[in-house]
Order: C-alpha cells, then structure tokens, then sequence
C-alpha cells in the first residue's frame, strides 16, 4: 500500500551545488528534511513531468558510499512522488559516474542522479553528495545548478510517497506507486560500450602473454566493473583486481588514484617484482592513474601519449576531432594537437565545458590535470576508459610504458609538471591570499624571480566557441619568459576550508633534460610560486598536503 505525503519543512540555506553536485558530511545529508529538500529542488527545477503530462525517465546509482542505499530508496519515492514515470537503478543502487552517463546517453533519459563524493571519503562522518546530470550524460550547466540552489532556499514543502523499500538487489521490474523501478545490472552496458571502442582480442592476447597488471579500485564502485572486463572478459589473471569490492567506508581508504593515497600500488610498481602494468580508479570511477614499472604517468603525460596513440584503438581509427585540456592541464596535449593537426582548447576546470565540446564535435578526447580524461563516448572523465586506452596502445606498441613516454617526450619534448595541495586552509585565508595575488599581476610582467623572468600574468578568462559563454576568475596563470608556468586556484572539492592549488610546470625540449625528477626540475618553479603569493605568509604552510 503506498500514497503521497506532502511534508512542510523550512528552507535549507547554503545548499549550493556545483557541477560537481552538492557535497556535505554525510551527517548533515543524515539530517531532517536536507536529502528531501534537495531532491525536490532538483525536481522543482528539472520537471518530473513532461509538458503532456507524462512522467519522465531517470537514472539512479551511486558509488557505495555509507547513506547510499537509503538515500536511493528516498530518491526514488520522492521521484514516484513527483510524477516520474520510469527510473532505471544499478544493482544495489551502484552505477559509477561513467556508467550512469551512458545509461542515460543509451536510454535517452531526461537525466539521471548520481549519489557521489567523487574521490573524497566516506563513511558516517565522511562525505556524501548528490548530483543531477543533464539528459547529454552530463553535469547539469551552472544556470542549472544555481536554479536548483535558489529553490532551496525558498522551498516550504516536498513530495514523498510512503511505500515499503524496493528490492533493489534483483535485477528487473517493481512497481512504486504508478512509478516503474527497472533495476539492471550495473556494468553490463558499460561493458559493451567499452567492448566496441577497445580490441577486446588484442588485449585477450596481450593477457595471455604473460602480461601482468595490478588494478587497485580502491574498495570503491570500479571493482565490480574491472572484475568483469579485466579479469573475466579479458582473460587478466584472478586478483588482477585488488580492493575490489565497493565498501560504504572505502575500507577507511581515502579512494583518490594518485601516489599519495595509492601508495600501496606505488610501492609495488616501483618494486623489485613490479607487474607490466598498475592503475588505480577513485570512488565513483571517473579518475584514473597510470603507473608503469618503475615509471609514474602524470595526468597531463598520460592525456598527451592517449590523444597521441588514439588511433590504435578500433574506437578511433578515424583520427580525433580535437584535443581539449583544463586550463590547469599541462601543456602536453597542445604539442600533440599540433603535430596531429587538429583543433585544441584551453578550458575553465569543469567537465561542462568539455561537454560543450564533446556534443558540438569539435573534440574527441579532453582531459584534466586531476588524474580525469575522456572522450566522447558518454559525457564524463571516465577512469576505467583511460586505463583500457592504455592497455590497447600497449597491446599494439608491444613496447613498455616507460619505453612509450620516453619515446613520446623525445617526440615532443617534456612539459615537468606537478600539483601541490595545501588543504583544509581557513578560508578567509586563502580568499585573501588569492585577492592579494590578483591584485599584484599588473606589475608582474618583467619581474626577475629565481632566475626566471615572467612574461605575462592574468586570471584566465574562458569564452566558449559553442555557446559563448564567458567563465572569468578561473586561476591566476604566471607564465615565464622560458616557458615555465604557476597556475593558483582554490578548490571547492572539499568540505572544510579551501584547498589551494598550485600547478607547476617546466618545458624541456630536448634531447637533453628529459630523464630528471619531476620535483627537481621543477625546484626553481615551486620556489618562485611560493614566493609570488606568499604562501606561507598567508597560509602559515611550507610545505604541501599531496603532492602529484
């Protein structure tokens, strides 16, 4: 027996989300009303019902996260509430981030929502998040999100139908109210999308070899998704996939994929007995980081060798339509663009902007400096996407990883680069760290610092070729006459205080030069950006959180 409540309750303020959704401790999500406030809002702004009355189609997954599975049971009577008329459901309310946005992209839903931190904790005193994508398969555009913060602070009542749970463990259809609940298996279409761009035989063959890789899903949603590709689809040996079960804590494991937090991984590929081949996907899966015996890939590097090889994959045979990186990105994939001969941009941070690229087809594969890369086979960074573009260069090149970057940098040269974190910093802080910063670029230009004279420095400004939109204040750029750069930004991913980011970046053209440290290359780089914006002066920090 089920029937509709409608539930007064009081506006809830600072509920804004980003693109990336909304993100609080999962206590506060936990609180009375604060879900249901916010799902109504997405529904108040998005419709539950098309002009003609008839309800509209969603999807629903998350990535295991504590509070996931009832806050999906909520979502799903809020949404039968509401007037929708199918929502399509992971198995056990799972789908990653990637999944979701093909489910939607397939189905050709009028979107879905997504239960997310991304790669931040879980866990009951951890982070939870909500999130709507757009019926493309992407982040809802910001006009968007802020119409769903203003309703929040304005909402008096939601929508709710009081009905028992729905089964969502077996796959197939139940019935909420005059809802349909069609739960599917969560990695079966994605698997097959990811079967008809990769080799599948190749790198069965690859495999069979002998090759041995080692995938940490980090106790989050890419493990079941990597068991059934790597190691039943694709013949990879059993454990090939370790921390492979999604755990609502992560198994207390922080599930970002880079050398910090995967450091196990780091330390077995850098190991006497290291496999062919590691990789590691984050929480909701739509990271990746790439690590070759005794070699680490950065992000951009990795971006820069896939838009490179691209052609190997059946996928892309035909070549790419364009590159597109974050502005943050090294400048890597620019030089393969330009040697390719096709299109490249420079984008604010924010995976929208890509999918404006990615639905007007000016460009196939984007990437960000954040360990996300992509293309245009759905609408978000997918991580496990990266990882099998990897495997199918491997399987063709017949080369090792490390043979594949030094190749690529002796091509193209080398851009050094690395990201400093410094986190949970005061806000006010920060914020007047960054005023103070902007505030000095007019007399910058000329300016001798360790050794480096600086050429030009702004607060990038994006005009989008698609829509026109203009993006302002989106990181102070410090570029050098030598062709070293600083880009600052204060991230919004957390949920205390601000985290600044500092990315560093030092081109060598080569021969010479290609083979150093990262960290050492970039010595004078991190000194001159602690020096230009007086970190430690305004911060009380020296040295950074994670380095990547």
């Amino acid at each position: 027996m089920t029937h509709l409540t409608t539930v007064a309750t009081a506006p809830i303020a600072g509920q804004k989300p980003g693109t990336s959704g909304l993100r609080k401790k999962t206590p506060v999500f936990m609180g009375r009303h604060y879900l249901e406030n916010f799902v109504q809002a997405i529904f108040d702004v998005v419709g539950a019902r098309n002009e003609d009355g008839g309800g509209k189609t969603f999807v629903l997954g998350g990535d295991g996260r504590y509070f996931n599975d009832r806050a999906a049971q909520v979502i799903l009577r809020m949404a039968a509430a509401n007037g929708a008329a199918r929502v399509i459901v992971g198995q056990g309310a799972i789908l990653s981030t990637p999944a979701a946005s093909h489910l939607i992209r397939l189905n050709r839903t009028d979107g879905g929502i997504i239960m997310s931190a991304s790669h931040n904790p879980g866990g009951p005193n951890e982070d939870f998040g909500v999130k709507f994508n757009m019926p493309n398969g992407g982040p809802a555009p910001e006009g968007v999100t802020e119409a769903m913060y203003r309703r929040t602070t304005t909402i008096t009542e939601y929508h709710i139908l009081e009905a028992q749970d729905v089964d969502l463990g077996h796959i197939g259809r139940h019935q909420l109210g005059q809802m349909v609940v069609e739960v599917v298996d969560p990695v079966a279409d994605y698997a097959d999308l990811m079967k008809s761009l990769f080799d599948f035989p190749a790198l069965r063959s690859l495999f069979d070899s002998g090759f041995r890789m080692r995938m940490d899903s980090m106790c989050a949603v890419t493990g079941p998704y990597a068991v059934k590709i790597l190691e039943t689809r694709l013949g990879a040996a059993k454990g090939t996939v370790i921390n492979g079960t999604p755990l609502p804590d992560f198994g207390g494991m922080h599930p970002d994929p880079n050398p910090t937090w995967a450091k196990a991984l780091m330390d077995e590929m850098m190991g006497p007995d290291a496999p062919d081949f590691g990789a590691a996907s984050d929480g909701d899966g739509d990271r990746n980081m790439v690590v070759g015996r005794g070699i680490y890939v950065s992000p951009s590097d990795s971006l820069a060798v896939l838009a490179a090889n691209a052609h190997l994959a059946p996928g892309y045979a035909r070549g790419l339509k364009g590159v597109a990186r974050s502005m943050p990105t090294s400048a890597a994939a620019d030089r393969v663009a330009d040697a390719l001969g096709i299109a490249k941009y420079e984008t604010p941070t924010g995976w929208k902007f890509f999918g404006n690229l990615l639905d007007a087809g000016k460009a196939t594969i984007c990437g960000e400096e954040s360990f996300g890369t992509g293309s245009d086979h759905v609408r978000e960074k997918d991580g496990l996407w990266a990882i099998l573009l990897w495997l199918n260069i491997l399987a063709v090149r017949k080369q090792s990883v490390a043979d594949i970057l030094k190749e690529h940098w002796a091509n193209f040269g080398r851009n050094y680069y690395s990201r400093h974190d410094f986190e949970a910093i005061e806000t006010a802080r920060a914020d007047a760290m960054m005023a103070a910063l902007r505030g000095s670029l007019a007399g910058l230009p000329g300016r001798l610092v360790e050794g480096m004279t600086v050429n030009a420095a702004d607060d990038f400004a994006y005009t989008d070729p698609v829509d026109g939109s203009v993006s302002k204040a989106q990181g102070v750029r410090i570029m050098f006459a030598d062709g070293s750069r600083i880009v600052y930004r204060l991230s919004g991913t957390g949920t205390e205080g601000a985290t600044l980011r500092v990315y560093l970046e030092r081109y060598a053209a080569g021969p010479e030069g290609l083979d150093l440290d990262a960290q050492e290359a970039l010595a004078p780089v991190i000194r001159a950006a602690h020096a230009l914006a007086g970190i430690n002066t305004h911060t009380g920090r020296t040295v950074p959180n994670v380095v990547t």
